[in-house]
């Protein structure tokens, strides 16, 4: 398929933006593991900052499997903020695209499902470059999105 991120163990360097509904873009850095075994599973843990903000870093630990002969995996994700969330990826030709979902998804009172998922498209521009754009979704409303190239380290 060509693809090297995700697909081959590696670290990435990732550097882009955040946005949030009626605030600026926020910069953002960023590092990305991925290992695989030698049973089609893979663990991949990212780390997000933002430089001169405020703003909370971000990490997550994914564990998936690629099923054998496919283009389809599955993982579970620890988001250090969403807490469980389970997901999907397809490898195309061109992209990864991944859709998760929260799992108990309920709000910081307790009292009304919040119904937060997401995606993510990795476009490759080559062996060693992606352009990443993601969404989070509350409902039917886009919460927050991010813009990332990721660069890879040898």
């Amino acid at each position: 398929m060509g693809h090297t991120f995700l697909l081959e163990p590696g670290r990435w360097v990732m550097q882009g933006n955040w946005l949030e509904r009626n605030s600026p873009p926020i910069p953002l850095k960023g590092l990305t593991l991925v290992v695989w075994n030698r049973d089609n599973w893979f663990s991949m843990a990212t780390k997000l900052t933002f430089p001169n903000s405020d703003r909370a870093e971000i990490s997550f630990q994914y564990k998936g499997r690629l099923h054998d002969g496919e283009r389809q995996y599955t993982f579970l994700l620890q988001h250090n903020s969403l807490g469980q969330v389970e997901g999907e990826g397809w490898i195309c030709p061109e992209t990864i695209v991944q859709r998760y979902w929260v799992i108990n998804d309920t709000s910081s009172e307790g009292n009304y499902r919040q119904r937060r998922s997401g995606f993510e498209t990795l476009h490759r521009i080559n062996d060693d470059q992606y352009y990443l754009t993601s969404g989070l979704l509350a409902g039917h409303f886009l919460d927050s999105t991010m813009e990332a190239s990721l660069e890879r380290q040898i």
